[in-house]
């Protein structure tokens, strides 16, 4: 079976959150069970062609795309995943990518992508390659299965191609001016109230992407379930009722080459879950390295995240005071965002500085290290697609407390609500009163060291590869398949 996977991010090229992740590992694991896996993402000014070994593709040479709006040139750049066979296809357009930042808020980044999925299709015909399935992912490659319906059609190359829109987060959707349709190659009777392309006078490409699809997936069960409600919907939550039948929940995988304690290059002691104890070398190491002091009976509460008010970081906001005035705990806090989220942990560790260490930017290797030396990890989100450090937490023996939302729900167990066999710890109410209650019922739980480690035990033994979830993909590309 041959997969096209279009995506604007892939771990270790470019990367502005999880779905990079999904985009260097999926692939790899598809390629796993037997499925021939090209993966196409644009080539960013960040992106330096000599240190990925990448090469020019001289039979590409100045590939043009006309649209009804512009005429611009692309030349394209491949190579290979990590530790894979599966190869990578950058679409080179200095004009759109080569720019400060991945995403922007320039004028014409509707246009960008709709020329990036232009140029997935025009590499496609160039080297004559029949894609199977077109698996596209979040806004920016949305626009490809009503292009390969109505665009591109009249090629017999994509007769019996099937599509899958995976939405990583529904919270951003692409909306653009109505004239874009006809850069897309759409028909413009498509643009009308309420039409299949139409959202609030917009032109919307995720909703494109709803609409058209032969298949629609999701990154957990939960939020499959989740988007098709007004509280989570985004607006669409109507038109993906409608498509309820066709529409998969599939938990992310994590790649557990890089996120393994056992072998991870990263942390100051590796460890497993038959070694535990060398568990306290790497909370030694982190705490101190974020400047606070070093108390082995002191629990550490890691926190590691983008600064969004979709992280939940306002409900510790009013309690996070009384929580280090009543109970022995420190925090170490990784992380950048807005500047008021920034402001507050700042302050935190200023008010307390032996008790709140904080790195405000990003560090992959200090990311490691937390997860490694925490006794917990806390991801309070007000909504989580699927979420990844919380599975990176319970592979590393740290015990995530969450808002029982999305993939947090589907991965994070109660240790109360399942009577003492859960794996973390997680509450529903969304507000600072019951956040602080968990936080409260976790450090209770914490001195009880027979039941701490069984808790930990239970998360290590947890298996997230992402062996699992290809072959749901698998199943789901057959299933789309079967609707061409």
């Amino acid at each position: 079976m041959n997969i096209c996977f279009a995506t604007s991010e892939c771990v270790p090229f470019v990367k502005t959150g999880g779905l990079a992740d999904v985009s260097g590992a999926l692939p790899k694991a598809l390629a796993q069970i037997g499925c021939n896996v090209k993966v196409f993402v644009p080539l960013y000014q960040s992106i330096h062609t000599d240190k990925y070994d990448l090469i020019f593709a001289s039979d590409l040479y100045n590939t043009q795309i006309d649209a009804d709006t512009y005429h611009r040139h692309f030349n394209t750049w491949y190579g290979k995943l990590p530790d894979s066979d599966v190869e990578v296809y950058f679409v080179d357009c200095p004009g759109y990518f080569h720019r400060s930042s991945t995403y922007t808020n320039d004028m014409d980044e509707g246009e960008r992508f709709i020329f990036f999925n232009h140029a997935v299709f025009s590499i496609m015909q160039r080297y004559n390659w029949h894609p199977d399935i077109i698996h596209c992912n979040d806004w920016q490659t949305s626009l490809m299965p009503a292009m390969a319906k109505h665009r591109y059609n009249w090629d017999s190359l994509f007769q019996g191609t099937a599509s899958v829109l995976s939405i990583h987060n529904i919270g951003y959707q692409g909306r653009y001016g109505q004239h874009y349709v006809h850069s897309a190659g759409l028909p413009q009777d498509f643009f009308y109230p309420g039409g299949p392309v139409e959202y609030h006078g917009s032109f919307s490409f995720m909703k494109t992407g709803v609409v058209f699809a032969d298949a629609i997936s999701t990154v957990s069960p939960t939020y499959a379930q989740e988007i098709q409600t007004p509280s989570f919907g985004e607006g669409l939550d109507g038109i993906l009722r409608t498509r309820s039948q066709d529409v998969w929940g599939i938990l992310n995988g994590i790649d557990t080459t890089d996120w393994n304690p056992s072998l991870d290059p990263h942390i100051a002691s590796t460890f497993d879950a038959s070694s535990l104890e060398k568990k306290l070398i790497n909370k030694k190491a982190v705490v101190e390295e974020m400047g606070l002091p070093y108390r082995e009976e002191t629990p550490v509460i890691g926190i590691i995240s983008r600064f969004a008010n979709q992280k939940g970081f306002d409900l510790l906001k009013p309690v996070l005071e009384n929580i280090l005035y009543h109970h022995d705990v420190q925090f170490v806090v990784l992380g950048s965002g807005e500047q008021h989220i920034e402001d507050f942990f700042n302050w935190a560790h200023t008010a307390h500085p032996d008790r709140v260490g904080i790195y405000i930017g990003y560090n992959n290797g200090l990311a490691h290290r937390i997860e490694a030396g925490s006794d917990m990890f806390l991801m309070p989100s007000a909504y989580e697609p699927c979420g990844l450090n919380q599975m990176y937490s319970l592979n590393y023996g740290t015990v995530p407390i969450v808002h029982k939302i999305g993939g947090l729900a589907d991965t994070v167990q109660d240790y109360h609500e399942h009577h003492g066999k859960g794996n973390g710890f997680s509450f529903y109410e969304f507000s600072p009163h019951v956040l602080r209650d968990t936080i409260v019922r976790a450090l209770a739980v914490y001195h009880d060291k027979e039941a701490w480690n069984a808790i930990v035990q239970r998360g290590m033994a947890q298996d997230f590869t992402w062996e699992n979830s290809a072959n749901i993909y698998k199943e789901l590309y057959e299933y789309a398949a079967g609707k061409v």
